[in-house]
């Protein structure tokens, strides 16, 4: 048997308080809440351990989901992983839309960063109120013929290189050449 994979079902992170998660997604993302539950022990482990499970409508069959785990110590995050890269990123249909919601949010008194190209796609970046990095992006118009020049050797070579040197390679500076039919003709040569 070959295990595949049809998509993600939901993906789960811990929230300081239920309801004020529910709460900010609504409001400042428009996401449903779509269902909670509650148990006194962890179905999969059987250990006794309150928790409230909740679930918010991410677009297109995509769940996020948020426990809170009250008998816990207080969150927390890694020390050593800066926070720009953990991080959810979200979808928005196009620039409009990012800055509307861009907008949106700092209408509500989040704090907004960006808007970042790169390269493929554009986004913005803001913080839950449990301290989970958000990203809300869309598909640069060009990001197909972008990525179709990204060869199977390229990315290849880039992974081999990065594991020799843990430098960045630089194959693929040309995501953010402002001329792409420039590029396209030099790597045709």
């Amino acid at each position: 048997m070959t295990i595949h994979i049809e998509q993600i079902h939901h993906v789960a992170y811990r929230c300081k308080d239920a309801k004020e998660t529910v709460e900010w997604y609504k409001k400042n993302l428009n996401m449903d809440f779509i269902l909670a539950f509650a148990e006194d022990r962890v179905p999969s482990t059987k250990a006794p351990d309150p928790y409230m499970h909740l679930f918010l409508d991410a677009g297109n069959g995509n769940v996020l989901a948020f426990f809170e785990l009250p008998t816990k110590p207080e969150m927390g995050r890694d020390d050593n992983t800066p926070t720009w890269v953990q991080h959810l990123a979200l979808r928005v249909k196009d620039r409009a839309a990012l800055v509307e919601a861009k907008q949106h949010l700092e209408s509500n008194g989040v704090e907004v960063l960006g808007i970042t190209n790169h390269g493929l796609f554009h986004s913005i970046y803001c913080f839950d109120p449990n301290g989970h990095r958000i990203e809300l992006t869309y598909d640069d118009p060009k990001a197909a013929e972008k990525i179709a020049l990204i060869t199977e050797e390229m990315k290849h070579d880039m992974l081999e290189e990065w594991t020799r040197t843990k430098k960045a390679p630089h194959h693929t500076q040309f995501l953010h050449a402002e001329e792409l039919d420039e590029v396209t003709a030099k790597t045709k040569q």
